[in-house]
């Protein structure tokens, strides 16, 4: 797999609860990766994908309006009995 391809998981409550409750996974990853590069090393039953449209923000002394990047996710289903230890969550006692 090209290391280039996946650029950050991304660590929200709702995606964490997933990674524990449906086994969905999710990545940040290359805009112009196809689902055929996503390979994480472990049996995947699907990978789903979305554009996420870049936002104006104000910005500046000036407060101008500049536009972020566009990006791209990846939502990653493993097989039962398979997880990506990035996501596990030790709960504190």
């Amino acid at each position: 797999m090209n290391a280039y391809i996946l650029r950050a998981p991304v660590i929200t409550e709702k995606s964490m609860f997933k990674a524990q409750s449906q086994r969905v996974y999710t990545f940040y990853v290359e805009p112009s990766s196809t689902k055929q590069q996503k390979t994480f090393g472990v049996n995947v039953i699907d990978i789903r994908t979305t554009q996420v449209a870049g936002k104006i923000k104000r910005t500046g002394k000036k407060r101008m309006a500049m536009q972020t990047a566009r990006r791209k996710k990846a939502m990653v289903t493993l097989k039962e009995g398979q997880n990506i230890a990035l996501f596990d969550v030790q709960e504190k006692k």
